[in-house]
């Protein structure tokens, strides 16, 4: 018998409305529910990806390389024009009368406190890449700065460094977040719809999200879900290598790194395992605390009124330079461009499916407004804010010290290093150092658990008390297919995933803004 779906006419200004179940088109089958065709799908596409790369291992690290070339030189017009556009339509819900709604209905609570929100917020959106970048980015813009600016105009080039890197990560990631989270807290917990990505596009698509066009959009959120996560976990791995073998001598080689992986992967299990409050919450106030302590420290003993001054002067330089850091025409610092804006961009556009539906599962209850303004704010500032510190205080110990070791490693291609170099010259270095390795981990652990369960309530038709063994499944495989890139063509394997997966996405994200502008309209008209 064919199944019933909800009728694209059916009023989608009340909450709960459409009734569709979930997992209605799911099957139970050796102990797994499962929706049929994404699980089956994504998962199969996923052996045979990681069977192929590591039997053609030589082979596939020259097609990563050259397909990377291609990707951010002709399309980064693409990815920046996206990013832009969802920047615009983030700041017009803050200030419409859109804003007003709350996600759950007029009556919801929050189901999280502000500060555990906050949490999973620094957690799953930031990440490992602050540790890896903080340091080593504003050094590298310094060194070839943006606009054609030369390095030996120090003062200007100091500035722009920071405020590049700010940019990077500031409101253009956090836009592309917001879009997710939005999109799919409205249609969870207003329209009643699953909690997967297909539920984003129903105010436009109606009954054909159910079809094939919704299973589509479900596949390509679990591709760029594990490859963007399987970026950001050969990072992490990178970096824990770089550090041990920087403190206690491990030799930083491939075995080690995998070793890395297979080890916080079975952590990150375990608090998989504990679901979301007990595991996941509990990681990221941790996570939350232990970075605000370093962050603290380090504008305690560096140069801190200089680092709290220069924290207004780059943010003040990043709003002012925002717009042709956005834009791409007639743009001479290609490599800039390609290598940092247009591959960040896409990172950003392949993590968000992941990022946004975590945040919408935590965002029940919090109105349209905050949830926007909070995402567009808090974490911006805190980024900014590190990025100051650690980079401000990298480039004073250059500039104003003589210090040449942090430089020298990003020259030398091993930003993974600048982090402990930097911390070196710091009191208690060996302290600081493992308490920096020790967040690594512990945000590896969150990205994988919060990433696991994510992929898992979408291969399971939006339920959020599948099997345990499905999130099991999935938190082993992101951890082989991050192997898997690692050892067939390193960091540009795993930029170049990120790459691919992040175009669909940006294009599909572009469509979710007018979506949600429509069912939120019907919402305050019903």
């Amino acid at each position: 018998m064919r199944r019933q779906v909800p009728s694209r006419r059916t009023r989608i200004g009340a909450v709960g409305q459409t009734g569709f179940g979930l997992g209605r088109d799911n099957v139970q089958v050796l102990g797994l529910d499962v929706h049929n065709p994404v699980f089956v799908v994504s998962s199969l596409t996923i052996i045979a990806f990681v069977a192929g790369v590591l039997a053609f291992r030589d082979t596939a690290a020259g097609a990563f390389e050259a397909l990377y070339v291609w990707l951010t030189s002709t399309f980064d017009w693409a990815f920046m024009a996206a990013g832009n556009l969802l920047v615009l339509f983030c700041l017009l819900i803050v200030v419409s009368p859109l804003g007003r709604i709350r996600l759950g209905g007029p009556d919801a609570k929050p189901d999280y406190s502000t500060w555990s929100w906050t949490a999973m917020l620094f957690a799953a959106g930031i990440g490992i890449g602050l540790m890896f970048f903080g340091v080593a980015e504003p050094i590298e813009h310094f060194r070839n700065p943006p606009f054609g600016v030369h390095a030996k105009e120090t003062a200007t080039a100091q500035s722009l460094a920071v405020a590049a890197a700010i940019f990077h990560w500031g409101v253009h990631p956090w836009a592309m977040y917001t879009v997710v989270a939005l999109a799919l807290a409205f249609a969870a917990y207003n329209l009643g719809l699953p909690l997967t990505l297909r539920s984003a596009f129903y105010p436009v698509l109606g009954d054909a999200v159910w079809r094939r066009p919704g299973h589509l959009i479900d596949i390509l959120a679990v591709f760029a879900t594990l490859f963007g996560l399987a970026t950001s976990l050969g990072l992490g791995a990178e970096q824990t290598a770089a550090g041990l073998d920087h403190l206690f001598g491990v030799p930083a080689t491939d075995t080690t790194k995998v070793m890395l992986i297979v080890v916080i992967t079975s952590v990150a299990l375990a608090s998989v395992v504990a679901g979301m409050d007990k595991g996941v919450k509990r990681l990221s106030q941790a996570n939350l605390l232990l970075a605000l302590l370093l962050l603290l420290f380090v504008l305690a003993v560096g140069p801190t009124l200089d680092l709290l001054s220069g924290f207004v002067f780059s943010v003040g330089h990043y709003i002012v330079a925002i717009g042709p850091l956005s834009s791409w025409v007639g743009r001479d610092d290609l490599d800039f461009m390609h290598g940092w804006t247009t591959f960040f961009w896409a990172w950003w556009f392949s993590w968000s499916p992941f990022v946004g539906l975590f945040i919408a599962r935590v965002s029940r209850g919090r109105t349209v407004r905050g949830l926007v303004g909070g995402m567009l704010v808090v974490p911006v500032l805190l980024s900014a804010l590190w990025m100051n510190a650690f980079g401000g205080t990298a480039l004073s110990h250059y500039l104003d010290q003589g210090r040449t070791g942090v430089v020298d490693a990003v020259q030398a291609q091993q930003p993974e290093l600048a982090l402990f170099i930097m911390l070196e010259a710091l009191p208690l270095a060996s302290v600081t150092s493992c308490i920096g390795i020790v967040l690594v981990i512990v945000f590896f652990v969150t990205s994988s658990d919060s990433g696991s369960l994510v992929i898992d309530t979408i291969t399971a038709g939006g339920k959020l008390d599948a099997p345990i063994v499905q999130r099991i499944f999935w938190c082993t495989f992101e951890g082989i297919v991050a192997i898997t890139l690692l050892v067939s063509g390193g960091l540009v394997a795993l930029q170049t995933a990120a790459l691919i997966t992040g175009f669909p996405i940006a294009l599909m994200l572009v469509a979710m803004c007018w979506s949600s502008w429509r069912g939120l309209r019907a919402a305050r008209l019903a």
